[in-house]
């Protein structure tokens, strides 16, 4: 399985990547750093995990051991500490090694991003800043042991859009709730030891400000997974569906007090940006695929191609997409923060729908210019090519549903009535 050119080629997409964004700190470095050290060794395993739609556990014990399960925990808890920021930096590096690697992290690391800094930023009683101390301590404990922790969304309706409040519910229960409900596209069903359920309390007339989200273990009586798993890409990812019957869950579950999430969503939008870095990572990737192949600097591939025009012309569009990309990845995650501005809620849209259509317009171009030898499932470029397909579709921010939003979002203000549709 050829590999091997990445030794050489991370070092070019450190310079493409991050070169001639802003001065990466001292942290950021050595965080990328340990990815590049075992990158390699994921991407060799990423064939395997692919051919058989399998869980990369042996990945997530290079993290365990990384102290990476960790990442987004807060340095006061025992975490690493990194913020959005660095989150996002490091996950691109790893989705630029493996991309179910990339996208099963995200679903872990955004338990911890999502309940640490930005939940302290927003409007809390203290009460609830009191029970959430106790909670997250006792979930961050978990993280830091190496427990892993998965984050369904998807119920095969908008309500992961926040169209309308989720489907599954909790009912309340004298310390605790029971839930009953449905997750499709489960990612880590079955590997992870808590699924971070988002979920609707059980009232008259709920809205998104109803909505709880807690972690299950994954031992919890009533909680099966079903279904096959047998996609066109991120096969190993192992996405199966989570059911949830009477399944009983005290309050120290709880990963956002009482009624927040709803909050978070509309005050730190760029929170579902989460899954871009993924998809930044296999865009840098399918682009240095196909510079390694035209140059003949992989094995297996003999003969050099770079001197026909033709290729030329198709490497430099290549590039072209690939900075613009950057360039607005890296704009967009330094803008993270409470209550953005309308300009800066655009442009996180507007990111999240580029870089997961130039992604697949990469890999798509690479096939292309590489030819049919590339397509080879001894290299790379194929899983590239299939796995840059998923990132249109990955809620909660799909392409349609971040051109529908920019589209109102650009032609109405703030608070505007809408205009009956013609």
């Amino acid at each position: 399985m050829s590999s091997d050119y990445l030794r050489t080629y991370a070092q070019s997409a450190d310079a493409n990547a991050f070169a001639d964004a802003a001065p990466l700190t001292a942290l950021q470095k050595e965080l990328i750093a340990k990815v590049d050290a075992r990158g390699v060794t994921w991407a060799e395993r990423a064939f395997q995990h692919d051919r058989e739609a399998s869980f990369p556990t042996e990945n997530f014990k290079d993290l365990k051991d990384m102290g990476f399960l960790g990442l987004c925990v807060p340095e006061r808890f025992g975490g690493i500490g990194a913020d959005y920021r660095t989150y996002m930096l490091v996950a691109s590096r790893i989705g630029y090694y493996c991309g179910s690697t990339a996208n099963t992290f995200n679903m872990h690391n955004a338990n911890a991003l999502w309940s640490a800094d930005m939940v302290d930023k927003l409007d809390l009683t203290p009460e609830q800043r009191a029970s959430h101390e106790h909670n997250r301590r006792v979930h961050y404990a978990n993280m830091l042991a190496g427990k892993i922790y998965a984050q369904p969304f998807s119920e095969g309706s908008g309500a992961a859009a926040g169209r309308h409040p989720f489907g599954t519910l909790a009912t309340r229960r004298e310390g605790g709730w029971v839930l009953n409900g449905k997750k499709i596209f489960a990612s880590l069903s079955g590997s992870a030891d808590y699924y971070g359920v988002l979920c609707t309390e059980d009232v008259d007339n709920p809205s998104m400000a109803n909505t709880l989200f807690v972690a299950v273990p994954a031992t919890s009586p009533g909680l099966t997974i079903v279904g096959d798993w047998d996609p066109l890409g991120m096969r190993g990812t192992v996405s199966r569906t989570l059911l949830l019957k009477d399944i009983h869950i005290s309050d120290e579950a709880a990963l956002m007090p009482r009624g927040i999430y709803a909050q978070a969503a509309s005050r730190f939008p760029h929170m579902f940006m989460t899954l871009t870095p993924t998809y930044m990572g296999i865009a840098q990737a399918a682009y240095d695929f196909a510079v390694a192949y035209l140059r003949a600097d992989m094995d297996g591939v003999g003969v050099k191609r770079r001197m026909y025009p033709t290729k030329q012309i198709a490497i430099a569009e290549m590039y072209v997409k690939l900075q613009q990309a950057w360039a607005l990845f890296h704009r967009a995650t330094s803008e993270y923060k409470l209550d953005p501005s309308r300009s800066e809620r655009m442009r996180a849209l507007a990111t999240q729908y580029t870089v997961m259509d130039y992604a697949a317009d990469i890999a798509s171009a690479a096939v292309k210019v590489c030819g049919g030898q590339a397509m080879l499932k001894t290299f790379a470029l194929e899983r590239l090519f299939r796995d840059s397909r998923c990132g249109a579709l990955m809620l909660p921010w799909t392409a349609e549903i971040c051109l529908d939003r920019l589209g109102k979002g650009l032609l109405y203000n703030e608070g505007e009535p809408r205009d009956d549709a013609v």
